[in-house]
């Protein structure tokens, strides 16, 4: 059969550098650090006291006291973000809108871990005397695939609806899900993306424990230094960005703006380790070959990477060697680099936040900067001959662009977009 094509036509963003596309988009450009101290909870026993929150969120302008009854933060943020992508697209407008054929697929690594904290910490605390007593919320709160149930209720979209759980991968898995079942004619559009919000004791205490978050707490907004000698963990952050990806002439149809087109996605298994990532980065050069395959595309088409790039010290060097190996020549000819020097690492989010960044990458020749490099912090082990636009965003053509994900447990996704062409 022959698969129909698939663009983008709204995004939506709530982020540490910005509750809204444009301000995040402008900010990451800049090189603004969204790091600071952690606010959320009283982190001063912590090794890790800082993150890359959402700031200046309001949750009453956005929901009544009844429905954030029913709402993690997570959740939230995931429906604030699918708002705004849903009223960038004009999709709600469209004429003869055929509601059973849009679908909602919005990840979460870990989902409602605040809800979870709350109600697992009140049974700890009080159980023995009380007895059980759970807010009946308690549930359908914490489950990571609610996000995308509230979404279809506020819509009244009755398509393919799930959430994807693949850790720090989701919300790639997510989208490339979105787009296989559109291309495949199973729908006609889809509110797909990531959303997370894990900034509390049990998210930052478990990272820690595995010594995985930045321990830099004098100088926050320099913490995450992908590629850097000094680079000691990922900046935890949270938020939530969801893409309208709907099929071709669907979309001409209805006159919508088009940001650009969603080319391919690959997906893989490092089958190696819970955590760390493979050394060599078999997985993560699957993933890009698949992807690269999948969207009849060479390594020479390819313009931009954003690298999963999370400022870890395995994670890193394994990644750049995947690089090499699948881009050969042109890994020196195209443009490298990691957001999370600004943004952190929002988790299941990270993906769609990435795809977006690569998405307004394309439509505006931009490539935005790996912030925090400093001359003379060079890892020997990393290829400084490759472009990562260290510290200063560069005006480029990008045809197009790819963007990794990687998880824990080994969930390798690449999402690759390029410029729409008739």
């Amino acid at each position: 059969m022959e698969l129909k094509r698939v663009v983008v036509t709204g995004l939506g963003a709530i982020t540490p550098i910005g509750n809204d596309v444009e301000t995040t988009w402008n900010n990451a450009v800049a090189g603004k650090s969204g790091a600071g101290p952690i606010t959320h909870f009283d982190a001063s026993k912590f090794k890790t006291q800082f993150a890359c929150e959402v700031k200046g969120y309001d949750a009453n302008a956005h929901f009544d006291r009844k429905k954030l009854r029913q709402l993690d933060l997570y959740a939230q943020y995931a429906m604030v973000a699918a708002r705004q992508a849903v009223a960038d697209s004009g999709l709600e407008e469209a004429p003869n809108l055929d509601r059973n054929r849009v679908g909602v697929i919005v990840a979460a690594g870990i989902g409602g871990l605040h809800t979870f904290e709350e109600e697992a910490g009140y049974y700890a605390v009080n159980g023995a005397e009380m007895g059980p007593k759970y807010n009946p919320f308690f549930i359908p709160k914490m489950i990571a695939d609610i996000a995308s149930g509230h979404i279809s209720m506020d819509y009244n979209f009755h398509g393919p609806n799930f959430g994807v759980v693949s850790a720090c991968a989701s919300s790639n898995n997510a989208i490339i899900d979105a787009f296989n079942l559109i291309r495949l004619g199973k729908a006609d559009a889809f509110v797909t993306g990531g959303a997370e919000a894990a900034i509390y004791p049990a998210g930052v205490g478990g990272f820690n424990s595995m010594h995985a978050l930045s321990t830099r707490n004098d100088d926050p907004e320099k913490a995450s230094r992908p590629f850097s000698k000094s680079r000691d963990g990922f900046v935890m952050g949270e938020g939530s960005v969801v893409l309208i990806l709907e099929e071709l002439e669907h979309a001409k149809a209805r006159g919508a703006k088009i940001y650009a087109e969603i080319a391919g996605g690959g997906m893989s298994a490092d089958a190696y380790h819970l955590t760390a990532t493979h050394p060599e980065g078999l997985g993560a050069i699957l993933s890009m070959k698949n992807a690269l395959e999948d969207a009849n595309m060479k390594p020479e088409d390819i313009d931009y990477i954003n690298v999963h790039g999370t400022s870890t010290p395995v994670g890193d060097i394994s990644e750049v060697k995947a690089i090499v190996e699948v881009f050969g020549d042109q890994a020196h000819k195209l443009n490298i680099s990691s957001t999370k020097s600004m943004t952190g690492h929002l988790l299941g989010a990270t993906g769609a936040l990435e795809a977006m960044f690569s998405v307004l990458s394309v439509q505006n020749d931009i490539v935005p900067p790996t912030i925090n490099h400093e001359d003379g912090d060079e890892d020997e082990n990393i290829d400084y001959s490759l472009n990562f636009t260290f510290n200063k965003a560069q005006n480029r053509p990008v045809r197009a662009a790819l963007s990794n994900s990687f998880g824990f447990g080994g969930h390798n996704a690449t999402v690759i977009v390029k410029k729409y062409e008739e």
